[in-house]
């Protein structure tokens, strides 16, 4: 997804980075707010807005040490910020478990600092949690997938610190540019592994 590098044609010109958002759970009272770090957060996006009960996501950063990044130093590497996705959803239609049900089930848990054809720490896989609920929800279903599969899980579990939308540009991407959004995907390797690893879960959409 390092655009510069491997597919110069999908960048248009640079919009102004909008504001960062101030802190987790800053959202109306009717909504939550999780973040979650698949890699391409364009594809990220796309497999939380199949949710019943997800309103929103934008595509950003986190877990970084770098205020306001833009997407080209993220992607260089050095910020320390992984590319995630806010999701704002709703509780009463769907709560925090299912959404780590589906998290798990759209990345590949084992890859090291990278997801799919996507390398670099911008593209490790992540759960930031803003809640002690969170956090335990988020270590039980790590720790059930390591027993599970047998091997270490690589996904980074860490307190939310500050979330930085990305350009304009890269939100609901999938929607925009669907044709090159999709030659990404596919280029990308993105279902066939998940399939691998997840066979008739991969995608997530089933009930936990």
């Amino acid at each position: 997804m390092k655009m510069p590098l491997r597919f110069p044609w999908l960048i248009p010109a640079l919009v102004p980075l909008a504001m960062a958002s101030p802190a987790l759970g800053d959202d109306a009272e009717a909504t939550a707010t999780a973040i979650f770090g698949g890699g391409c957060f364009w594809c990220v996006e796309e497999a939380f807005d199949k949710v019943e009960g997800v309103v929103a996501t934008t595509s950003g950063f986190s877990g970084g040490h770098v205020e306001n990044p833009t997407y080209e130093q993220v992607v260089g590497g050095g910020t320390g910020h992984a590319e995630v996705v806010k999701v704002e959803y709703e509780p009463d239609q769907v709560d925090y478990a299912t959404l780590l049900h589906v998290f798990w089930r759209n990345i590949d848990p084992f890859a090291v600092d990278r997801q799919f054809c996507d390398q670099g720490e911008a593209y490790r896989s992540a759960i930031f949690y803003g809640s002690e609920v969170e956090r335990e929800l988020a270590e039980s279903t790590r720790d059930e997938l390591a027993e599970r599969f047998e091997r270490d899980i690589a996904t980074e579990i860490a307190s939310f610190e500050s979330f930085y939308p990305a350009e304009e540009y890269h939100q609901d991407y999938y929607r925009k540019n669907p044709v090159r959004y999709q030659y990404y995907k596919a280029a990308c390797g993105r279902e066939r592994r998940l399939e691998e690893v997840w066979g008739a879960e991969a995608g997530g959409l089933g009930q936990p």
